[in-house]
């Protein structure tokens, strides 16, 4: 059965023009989109998103990246999409990344590092519908 995920291209794939690849590293590999936005978030926006790290030293950082330029959100559909997505974006650390992840070939840091993901499917749950209403889900 058909699983879904969360994604976010992040504002330095954006400005780097990247999008377009990793629309297609994430076609390549199967997953459908049945949700899509190109967004300017704020960082109050940011900052509900990303509430569960408030306490983290990175947490600053971070909202005001993210709010930082355009950002694309996506919900993604296939079988273990939340595990094949991961997969594709490679380690949090692009250093750290296996070759030919999204993260290896368009990610710049630990922070700039081009696409977020789900982690779980609560996460999933809570992701999809922080960004999107049901009826502008396919």
């Amino acid at each position: 059965m058909a699983q879904r995920t969360f994604s976010i291209i992040k504002p330095d794939a954006f400005r780097k023009g990247f999008t377009g690849a990793i629309f297609a590293e994430i076609d390549k590999a199967g997953f459908q989109i049945v949700g899509i936005k190109k967004l300017s978030i704020s960082k109050a926006q940011a900052q509900g998103f990303y509430y569960v790290h408030k306490e983290r030293p990175f947490f600053d950082d971070l909202t005001t990246f993210m709010s930082s330029g355009p950002i694309v959100l996506l919900v993604l559909e296939k079988e273990n999409a939340i595990a094949d997505l991961r997969k594709l974006m490679g380690a949090t650390n692009p250093a750290n990344a296996e070759e030919g992840t999204i993260r290896k070939k368009f990610a710049g840091s630990i922070q700039e590092n081009a696409i977020h993901g789900s982690d779980a499917e609560e996460t999933a749950a809570f992701e999809i519908g922080y960004w999107f209403a049901g009826y502008e889900l396919i």
